[in-house]
């Protein structure tokens, strides 16, 4: 047990004038979010460089739900163009999203720091090094058609946090910003490697550079079915402990005093948090800028309760990649622009937004 249960009610902290909406009025915004992104993710599935109506893609993504017969009345080309080769991506692309998404916004509460993100303690740096010896190693694959890449990646991610956090660790605790200045600090570390690794990497460099700008362009089933698990399960227990993230946004003494047992509390979110945000990047490189926008546009809307903030970022991180992922494949047809690019040219003038309001609020 990590906690007493306690009913601890959450404060809204919002600026003059704006009425957070209540419990309800969020419970109808996920419902409402959930329908929002079936119907993305059938318009996704839709946009490419064959056109498919609207309602053909509906009708062959139902037929293919279970006890559902429809006799088909579209081209077996079409039927495989959106199932075996748009859907997967979209699908991978909603994941990503989500993940990326919910970690931001567990970093943030568990930091107490808004502008907090997936990749501050070295999650993203690790993945890079891993997929760069992952590239320089002349060996295929591991089997069961899954490349060394994203092994690799996964592995690296992981592994760059475990030593973040060895390092961060005093006797039984975990200082918030000591495990962020050793995050940072390694982070450099292991991006010099990984600049030095592309720089003398030759015919490589051009696949190594498009997959730290992110891409979707390979995505298939098997990816999915790797993935899904794996952030499912990272997922499930990061909301498990939505309460508990509640109660750390007062202090950690306080929190202590309350039951929670906070070193503990910080093992399993960053466990999970970092779980989800390694699956997330091993097939598909690094995007940036998701797991900060996200969460502050639904903070901004809906509030600080981390039982709503947790979900709606999660739905709405899905909503968002997958719309950035259209943007990358068609804006430019039939090249494809690196969904890292999308996101940052989306998330970085809102991040310095957000940076500007922190100022004005401080001083």
């Amino acid at each position: 047990m990590l906690s007493q249960q306690i009913e601890i009610p959450v404060m809204d902290k919002q600026p003059k004038g704006l009425l957070y909406p209540k419990w309800r009025s969020r419970i109808i915004a996920i419902i409402g979010l959930l329908a929002l992104l079936l119907l993305v993710i059938v318009f996704a599935t839709s946009i490419g460089s064959v056109e498919i109506p609207f309602g053909t893609t509906l009708t062959i993504l139902v037929s293919k739900l279970p006890f559902i017969n429809i006799t088909p009345s579209w081209d077996d080309n079409i039927e495989t163009i959106v199932w075996a080769i748009r859907l997967p991506r979209v699908i991978l692309a909603g994941l990503v999203g989500a993940a990326l998404a919910l970690a931001g916004a567990t970093y943030q509460g568990l930091f107490r720091n808004p502008l907090a993100d997936p990749y501050l303690i070295g999650v993203a740096q690790g993945a890079a090094l891993g997929a760069v010896i992952g590239f320089l190693i002349p060996v295929s694959g591991v089997g069961m058609g899954i490349g060394l890449v994203p092994v690799l990646a996964f592995v690296g991610a992981l592994l760059s946090v475990t030593v973040v956090y060895l390092i961060a660790r005093v006797g039984k605790t975990v200082p918030v910003t000591t495990l962020i200045l050793a995050g940072v600090a390694l982070g450099a570390l292991l991006g010099a490697i990984v600049a030095y690794l592309a720089i003398t990497s030759g015919q490589l460099l051009h696949g190594i550079m498009f997959w730290l700008a992110g891409s979707f362009s390979l995505s298939q089933w098997l990816e999915v079915k790797i993935v899904l698990p794996v952030i499912a399960a990272g997922a499930i227990l990061i909301l498990l402990f939505s309460r508990m993230l509640n109660i750390m946004q007062l202090d950690e003494e306080q929190a202590q005093q309350l039951g929670i047992n906070v070193e503990r509390l910080k093992i399993f979110l960053l466990a999970a948090a970092t779980m989800v945000t390694a699956a997330a990047v091993s097939f598909v490189g690094i995007i940036g800028f998701v797991g900060i926008i996200t969460p502050h546009a639904v903070r901004l809307i809906w509030g600080p309760d981390y039982r709503f903030l947790l979900p709606l970022s999660l739905i709405s991180g899905a909503i968002f990649l997958i719309l950035a992922d259209v943007l990358a494949r068609t804006l430019v047809a039939p090249s494809e622009i690196p969904i890292g690019v999308i996101t940052a040219l989306c998330g970085a003038p809102f991040f310095l937004y957000l940076l500007r309001r922190r100022a004005k609020m401080l001083f």
